[in-house]
């Protein structure tokens, strides 16, 4: 997803909440477990602005344009007290399901890791068993946007990824020597 270059979808009220329920419900399910929680907030809400808050300062600049910002947390701990090793990595696994939902519903949504999770639990009063992981947000791609000229340097420049064979793990020694 590029800079902030969204715009409010139309319904935002009636759909955004379906969509975190429908992409949530796609996640992997870890002993048919379903660790996440999604916390939908609707621009215009106070709990929009609460939630917008919290994020990094570089990061809120993508809360004005989004119709929703969805608070994403973790159960790592089930109420007994036992712990969800997997619950981090379905909950990854449900967000990149709604990612994929909302492309397929025209949407766009851009994940900010960027945020106070101590403040986001604090602030939705998150019981100590949920872990805030991500904020997403969601709104409609809108190419016009202006971008101020950080983001606009940062999306004209050429994107890089590591070369697959360090991404690898093939060779048991070299795997420990990584790990």
């Amino acid at each position: 997803m590029e800079p902030p270059r969204l715009r409010p979808a139309p319904h935002a009220r009636g759909r955004h909440p379906h969509l975190a329920a429908r992409g949530g419900t796609l996640g992997a399910l870890g002993e048919h477990s379903q660790p996440w929680r999604f916390l939908v907030t609707r621009r215009g809400d106070e709990a929009f602005d609460r939630l917008a808050e919290v994020l990094a300062p570089g990061n809120r600049s993508w809360a004005p344009a989004a119709s929703a910002l969805v608070l994403v947390a973790a159960q790592t701990t089930e109420e007994t007290g036992r712990p969800r090793p997997w619950a981090l990595y379905d909950t990854g696994q449900a967000v990149a399901a709604l990612t994929v939902q909302a492309e397929s519903d025209g949407l766009s949504v851009h994940q900010l890791g960027g945020f106070d999770a101590d403040a986001a639990r604090q602030t939705f009063d998150l019981d100590d068993t949920l872990s805030p992981v991500v904020v997403v947000a969601v709104g409609r791609y809108d190419p016009a946007a202006q971008l101020p000229k950080p983001l606009t340097t940062r999306e004209r420049a050429p994107r890089t990824r590591e070369a697959l064979e360090t991404l690898l793990l093939t060779d048991p020694q070299r795997a420990r020597l990584v790990a």
